[in-house]
C-alpha cells in the first residue's frame, strides 16, 4: 500500500485533493487511527489516514505527525463524516486534539481518566518480576531468541567454505 507523510498543517488540503480530484477519487475513509512513537522526538504522535478509491479498488495511507506536548491536528469531519467517531477514538486512547471537531470527548474510556491508555508512557507490567524471560516476549535482551554463543556474542551464519559449508543452504557431505 502506498504510504506517505504530509505536514500536519496540510492534512485537510491533502484529504480534499484526494477526495475531489476526478482521477484519484479517494472518497472513502476506511480508517483513521493514531500511533505513539516515543523515540520520534518532536513528532511522537502520528495520525494515520487509510483511504479507498472504490471505483479503482485502490487504497492509500498517509500520516501526519505532531509533538506529544501539543498533539493538535485539524479535524477531518468536514471532508468525511465517519471521521467523527474515529477521531473521538484516537483522542480517547492517544490524546490527539482534533481542532474543530464537533464533539471531541471520550467514547470508550471513562471521563475521569487523566491519561491516554495506548500511549507508550507506562510499563506494561511489574518491572521487578523475575519469574519469566522478557526476551521471549520481545522486550529487552537480544531479540534473537537464544541465538547466542556461551560468551553472549551472537552466532554468526557460516560462510561458504567455513565450518563444512560448501554452498548456501547446504553442507559438505558427512557434516550437519
Amino acid at each position: 500500500m502506498l504510504t506517505f507523510e504530509v505536514p500536519k498543517e496540510l492534512n485537510i488540503e491533502v484529504l480534499e485533493f484526494l477526495y475531489n480530484d476526478p482521477e484519484l477519487s479517494f472518497q472513502f475513509l476506511t480508517d483513521l487511527t493514531a500511533v505513539h512513537y516515543p523515540s520520534y522526538k518532536g513528532r511522537e504522535i502520528a495520525v494515520v489516514y487509510h483511504l479507498h478509491n472504490l471505483v479503482e479498488n485502490c487504497r492509500i495511507r498517509f500520516k501526519v505527525f505532531a509533538p506529544i506536548e501539543q498533539p493538535d491536528v485539524t479535524t477531518a469531519t468536514k471532508v468525511f463524516e465517519t471521521a467523527n467517531w474515529l477521531e473521538r477514538e484516537a483522542y480517547d486512547f492517544y490524546g490527539v486534539n482534533f481542532v474543530g471537531h464537533p464533539n471531541l470527548k471520550r467514547i470508550q474510556n471513562v471521563d475521569e481518566m487523566d491519561y491516554f491508555p495506548l500511549r507508550k508512557e507506562y510499563p506494561l507490567e511489574d518491572q521487578t518480576r523475575i519469574d519469566k524471560d522478557d526476551e521471549m516476549f520481545g522486550r529487552g535482551g537480544s531479540f534473537d531468541f537464544g541465538n547466542r554463543q556461551e560468551d553472549g556474542s551472537p552466532r554468526q551464519i557460516p560462510q561458504v567454505g567455513e565450518e563444512g559449508v560448501d554452498r548456501i543452504g547446504g553442507s559438505v557431505s558427512g557434516s550437519h
